[in-house]
């Protein structure tokens, strides 16, 4: 689908002085590649080591060193290009892109730039339950990771760590398909979702393994694209976010005051909340691109691309799918639980052979809402995912009520420590049952009655004030009473 067909939506619109405006938004994400190993290097791609302590021969750029491509990231690459979508270029090129920077020992980068790994493709993003957008991925190609200068370290000195040096990178550029801030932080959160199923990248934004530069300009509606500025290397979700909002005001502002926008590159500030000037369009590098003579194109069959495709996991579309025609989910709910593959995994382990509706709820509000509140993942979730389905068991028999299901999921969270505990044995244990002997029940709601033969009097009149003989007569049964029984037999005994 292309950009220029999508008709403006007047709910994204920006307000100006003189009259609204549209975004419009292109990504380039560098995505680093799981690997053991760098891109044409055996040198380690482990993270937080002492500075230079992953540095091989090729990535200093040592004379004479020839690059070898590590196949594994190009199986990683395809991976991802099949996980969008996206056409598999059977023969493709690396390229030297020729700049002078301190931490680029070459003297250039190779990367691709006519011929890429992975040509055109697609994602489909959930804005809301009822909106999708559908983003085209124009490319992905495979480069390498420069190192890194470091500023902080001596007064008058920088220093460069190049363990960043050769790493593998997937640059995956989409079309110019997005429409508000909102879309882009989605497109993002859904790209990295689709990658960490792959696992071709983790997308820790915090270690820089997923980067965004953010490609932003600004129309009437309707209009041809206007001129476009880069935001370079945003690393969290919500400075995208934030980018693209203060880039569009900043290029607003200029028009409506009878200025133009330069093409340049520009930073996002998140402490100011503004975008600051890197480099001018006329500074823009020509970076001389021409095939690397070291290595050979790159060429596979149709094999290869079928080994890897049938051995890709069910991804997040078609988890989601299949949530809601197995288990009956709604398409939110079950957008939620495939956000991270190890939720989906633990949702499952919850929902088989039970009823997927409740397991969800469960899974949703009760633990991942306590696994929010305290910071945690679902990796460090103190209930396993046997527990909660003990837990929603117990509810569907009715040995135990919604309100005691909480407490009970209470006591699972926080003694996990002291060893496995059992679910249907602590209900047990500390007498915590669901009274469903309609006896018991009903001798603490004639207690009630005889007690109170006003209130008697008063919900004849006032039907709702049968609440009160609720909450007391589930006060007496220390909250255990069977909500059901309880109601039809104070009804019965009320003429009510």
């Amino acid at each position: 689908m292309n950009a220029h067909v999508r008709p403006a939506d007047p709910k994204k619109l920006i307000k100006g002085a003189t009259g609204d405006w549209e975004v419009v938004i292109g990504m380039e994400i560098h995505a680093q590649v799981t690997s053991n190993a760098k891109l044409f290097s055996g040198a380690s791609t482990g993270f937080g080591a002492e500075p230079n302590a992953h540095v091989s021969l090729v990535d200093a750029a040592m004379p004479g060193m020839l690059p070898v491509i590590n196949a594994e990231c190009v199986r990683q690459a395809v991976r991802t290009g099949l996980g969008l979508n996206a056409q598999i270029n059977r023969r493709s090129v690396f390229d030297r892109k020729n700049y002078f920077y301190p931490d680029l020992p070459q003297g250039y980068q190779i990367s691709q730039y006519k011929s890429p790994i992975v040509g055109e493709g697609e994602i489909v993003v959930d804005l809301s339950p009822t909106e999708q957008i559908t983003v085209g991925i124009e490319r992905l190609h495979l480069e390498q990771d420069a190192g890194k200068s470091i500023h902080d370290q001596h007064p008058t000195m920088s220093f460069v760590d190049l363990n960043r040096s050769g790493v593998a990178l997937m640059e995956i550029v989409s079309r110019p398909d997005l429409r508000s801030s909102e879309e882009a932080k989605a497109f993002v959160s859904k790209l990295r979702t689709i990658l960490r199923y792959l696992g071709t990248c983790d997308g820790d934004m915090e270690k820089g393994n997923l980067r965004a530069d953010v490609n932003v300009s600004v129309r009437r509606p309707g209009e041809p694209y206007g001129t476009r500025c880069e935001i370079k290397n945003v690393n969290s979700i919500r400075f995208i976010g934030q980018a693209v909002e203060a880039e569009a005001r900043r290029q607003i502002g200029i028009i409506e005051d009878g200025g133009t926008i330069d093409q340049e590159t520009r930073l996002y500030d998140p402490g100011k909340g503004e975008t600051r000037s890197m480099r001018s369009k006329e500074e823009a590098h020509d970076y001389r691109y021409f095939p690397d003579p070291d290595l050979l194109p790159l060429e596979f069959d149709d094999a290869f691309v079928a080994n890897l495709k049938s051995a890709l996991p069910e991804l997040p579309d078609a988890k989601k799918a299949r949530f809601i025609a197995e288990y009956g989910l709604s398409p939110y709910d079950a957008s939620v639980l495939v956000a991270e593959r190890e939720q989906a995994d633990y949702f499952e382990a919850v929902a088989k052979g039970r009823d997927g509706k409740a397991a969800a709820n469960w899974v949703i509000n009760e633990l991942f809402g306590r696994l929010n509140k305290e910071g945690k993942d679902i990796a460090a979730s103190p209930v396993s995912a046997a527990q909660l389905g003990g837990l929603v068991d117990l509810i569907g028999e009715g040995t135990i009520s919604g309100k005691i299901a909480k407490d009970l999921f209470e006591i699972l969270w926080t003694e996990a420590a002291s060893g496995p505990l059992d679910p249907r044995q602590i209900v047990e244990a500390r007498g915590m049952k669901q009274v469903t002997d309609t006896g018991a029940i009903e001798k603490a709601v004639d207690e009630i009655i005889a007690a109170n033969p006003d209130k008697v009097e008063q919900v004849k009149a006032k039907p709702t004030m049968l609440g009160w003989f609720v909450g007391q007569a589930m006060k007496a049964s220390g909250g255990k009473a069977n909500p059901q029984a309880l109601n039809e037999i104070l009804k019965k005994k009320l003429g009510i």
